[in-house]
């Protein structure tokens, strides 16, 4: 595969993934208001995150690995499964498909009636945050310590479910389950990044507030993607 299809699929699988989960939180979370039984809620929002790295490993891993994450592509590469050389090229497609996604959900939210975005609020455009800008209040330490953690999990799954002894063909429902799960745990706390482009994608139309807490949201997952990808090549038998 030529490296221009591969890193056409890392941005056409990184915007699909903030388009679908970052959009579910935008549009669909609190539709018709609090309370309102259509709206989707954190689990509908974790899900929808979920769905969209599985459909989109699916769809485009057999053509980059469906990395659609430079913590993944990182940690990739710190566990000797992806090429370091190409980690420029693969982020910096990544990090454009999510400003791509982040254009397109803006253009599309505003065809709404009535809507803004407060830079101040919490959340705000699904953006990323801690301290005030914290869904649940939770510090910075709390915060970067999450996304560390929930990060190298990531990567162990990532790197367990596509080893070549694992189930063949039922690695991107590992992997999007996982993903899930971390929203589950952690939109209380950070809005759930555990992607630095995920995060850029949204941080750069959500305001001031978002775009002075960004750099939490590259180093964190990048640090995790590392640790995760480290700990599996260790785990690893030697002869594998």
């Amino acid at each position: 595969m030529t490296v221009t299809k591969r890193l056409a699929a890392e941005f056409l699988g990184t915007l699909w993934l903030v388009l679908g989960g970052c959009g579910s939180a935008v549009l669909a979370a609190k539709f018709g208001g609090d309370g309102n039984p259509l709206g989707i809620g954190f689990v509908g929002v974790a899900l929808a995150f979920g769905l969209t790295v599985l459909t989109g490993a699916y769809a485009f891993g057999h053509i980059s690995g469906g990395h659609f994450n430079p913590a993944v592509s990182l940690g990739l590469a710190a566990g000797g499964r992806f090429p370091a050389k190409d980690l420029p090229g693969y982020i910096v497609a990544q990090v454009l498909g999510a400003i791509a996604a982040g254009f397109i959900l803006l253009q599309i939210a505003r065809g709404g009636g009535g809507f803004v975005i407060d830079p101040t609020a919490a959340g705000a455009f699904a953006s990323n945050g801690y301290g005030v800008l914290s869904p649940g209040g939770y510090t910075m330490a709390a915060a970067f310590l999450c996304e560390v953690v929930l990060t190298a999990f990531f990567l162990l799954v990532i790197m367990g479910a596509t080893h070549n002894k694992a189930a063949a063909g039922f690695a991107p429902i590992a992997i999007g389950l996982a993903l899930t799960l971390i929203h589950l745990i952690s939109i209380p706390v950070t809005n759930t990044s555990v992607n630095p482009a995920r995060s850029t994608g949204v941080a750069l139309f959500a305001g001031s507030g978002a775009i002075g807490q960004l750099w939490l949201f590259w180093v964190a997952p990048l640090i995790g993607g590392a640790i995760g990808g480290v700990l599996y090549a260790w785990l690893r038998p030697a002869n594998e």
